[in-house]
C-alpha cells in the first residue's frame, strides 16, 4: 500500500507501465476483488469511501452509479479524459504514465452499473497518451480483462478509445454524449440525467479520468483505507497542480484536504525569484480568485467553497505582480467565448461582448462604464440564466477580479493604456 496511490507507479521519465509491471505491482487485482462482489457491493464500496468526483463538480461517486436503473438492456460508461480547462494537466499524468491504472478503473465501474460497451474519451491533443492508453486497451483484450467472460465470469464488456473533436464543450457530459453520437456538442436539458438517459438514450455513467482511476485502490485496498488517506470529510488523495510565474510548475498527489499553503509553498516552491505573489485560480480557469489570506484553507470541496472559490480541478493558476490582471482576464474570457457552442443567448452574445470589453480596455479604449458593462454581465451570465455551465464558470475568474483588481481596471480607463505594457 501507499499513500500516494495514483502517482506511486509513475516512472520519473513518465515512460508508461507494461502490463507484466503493472500486474507486479499488484494491478488488476482491484478487477479481480470487484468479479468476486455483486454489482450493488461494488458500488457500496466506492460509496462508503467517499470518493468525489475529480473533474470538478465533486459529486459523491458512489452515488452517481447508484442512480443508474436496475433494468435489462444496455448501458454505457464513459471516460471523460478531456482535458481542455485552462491551467489543468492532471488527467494528461497519469494516461501517460500508468493507463492500466485508468482502464482498471473503467472496467470496475462498467461492472459496477452493469453497462456493456465503455469509452474512454480522450481530449484531441494528447497524441502520447492516445497512443499508450490504446496499447494498455489492446493488452487488456489480450490478457483477458476485456472482451467476452472476463477471467471466465459471466461480465463482458468493450472498451473504445475516442479522441474528441477538440472542442472545450466536450467536457461538459451531456455535450460530450452529443458528441459520441457524432452530433454537434451541444448540451442537453436535464432532467433526464446521463445515469437514467445518457449515451444513444440508455443509461450512461460518466466519470472523469482521475476519478476512476482511483477506483482499483478502493477495490483492492477497501474503502476504510481511502478514506484515511485524507486528513477531511472527503475521501483519497488529489492531483493538486501549479502554473504560472512559480518556482516549480507541476503536477502533485497530496492528501484531500492539504492546506493551499502547502502546495502552493512546499510543491510550487512559492513565487519564482523576481516576482511577488497577488493571488490565484486554486481549480483552474473557470474558479474565483483567492489571496493570500486564504492559504491555511483545506483544499477540499467544501473548504475552498467556503473560502469564496471552487476546488474545481484542483490546479491553480497563479498571478504575480508583473502580469496585468485586465489582460489575463482579457485571455481566459477570449477562450471562453471561442469555446462556447453557442446554443444560448447569454453565453453566444454575452461572452463576446465581455471579451471585446476587455479588449477596448486592454488597449486603451476603455470607458467608465465599461465596467457598468462586466458587473452586468458577471450576473446576467450566472447559473440558473444559461443552458450550462460554461459561461457561469467563465464569470467565476471575472467577478472575483472585478472586486479584487478594481483600481487595476479604473487605471486602464483613466491612463488610457494598460499599465503593465
Amino acid at each position: 500500500m501507499t499513500d500516494r496511490p495514483l502517482t506511486a507507479l509513475i516512472k520519473p521519465e513518465r515512460a508508461p507501465l507494461s502490463l507484466a509491471e503493472y500486474e507486479h505491482a499488484g494491478g488488476y487485482a482491484g478487477l479481480r476483488r470487484a468479479l468476486t462482489l455483486t454489482p450493488a457491493e461494488v458500488t457500496t464500496e466506492v460509496t462508503k469511501s467517499t470518493l468525489r468526483g475529480r473533474g470538478g463538480a465533486g459529486f459523491p461517486t458512489g452515488n452517481k452509479w447508484s442512480l443508474v436503473p436496475a433494468v435489462d438492456g444496455r448501458k454505457y460508461v464513459v471516460v471523460n479524459a478531456d482535458e481542455m480547462e485552462p491551467g489543468t494537466m492532471k488527467d494528461r499524468l497519469l494516461l501517460e504514465g500508468n493507463p492500466h491504472q485508468t482502464v482498471e478503473g473503467a472496467i470496475i465501474t462498467a461492472y459496477a452499473v452493469g453497462a456493456q460497451t465503455a469509452y474512454i474519451f480522450l481530449r484531441w491533443g494528447y497524441q502520447l497518451a492516445e497512443a499508450r492508453v490504446a496499447q494498455a486497451i489492446a493488452d487488456a483484450y489480450a490478457a483477458g480483462y476485456l472482451g467476452e467472460r472476463i477471467l471466465g465470469t459471466d461480465f463482458s464488456l468493450q472498451l473504445y478509445l475516442h479522441m474528441s473533436a477538440g472542442r472545450y464543450m466536450c467536457g461538459e457530459e451531456t455535450a460530450l454524449l452529443n458528441a459520441l453520437e457524432g452530433k454537434r456538442a451541444n448540451p442537453r436539458s436535464k432532467p433526464p440525467f446521463p445515469p437514467v438517459s445518457g449515451l444513444f438514450g440508455r443509461p450512461t455513467i460518466v466519470n472523469n479520468a482521475e476519478t476512476v482511476s482511483n477506483v482499483p485502490h478502493i477495490l483492492r485496498n477497501g474503502w476504510e483505507w481511502f478514506t484515511k488517506l485524507s486528513s477531511g470529510a472527503d475521501g483519497g488523495t488529489k492531483l493538486f497542480g501549479a502554473s504560472g510565474r512559480v518556482r516549480t510548475p507541476g503536477v502533485w498527489e497530496r492528501p484531500m484536504g492539504t492546506p493551499l499553503r502547502e502546495i502552493f509553498a512546499d510543491c510550487a516552491g512559492g513565487m519564482a525569484p523576481g516576482y511577488a505573489f497577488r493571488a490565484l485560480l486554486p481549480g483552474g480557469a473557470s474558479t474565483g480568485f483567492l489571496t493570500e489570506d486564504a492559504f491555511d484553507t483545506p483544499l477540499d470541496f467544501t473548504s475552498v467553497e467556503k473560502a469564496g472559490s471552487r476546488l474545481g480541478t484542483g490546479t491553480m493558476i497563479v498571478l504575480d505582480d508583473k502580469t496585468c490582471p485586465v489582460g489575463m482576464q482579457y485571455s481566459l474570457q477570449r477562450f471562453f467565448a471561442r469555446e462556447s457552442c453557442g446554443w444560448c443567448t447569454p453565453c453566444r452574445e454575452g461572452l463576446p461582448w465581455v471579451a471585446r470589453t476587455l479588449e477596448a480596455l486592454e488597449a486603451g479604449d476603455g470607458e467608465a462604464r465599461d465596467l457598468d458593462v462586466l458587473d452586468a454581465h458577471v450576473h446576467g451570465l450566472a447559473m440558473g440564466n444559461t443552458f450550462c455551465a460554461l459561461a457561469p464558470g467563465a464569470m467565476a475568474p471575472l467577478e472575483s477580479a472585478l472586486k479584487l483588481f478594481r483600481a487595476d481596471f479604473e487605471r486602464h480607463i483613466s491612463e488610457k493604456r494598460c499599465p503593465w505594457t
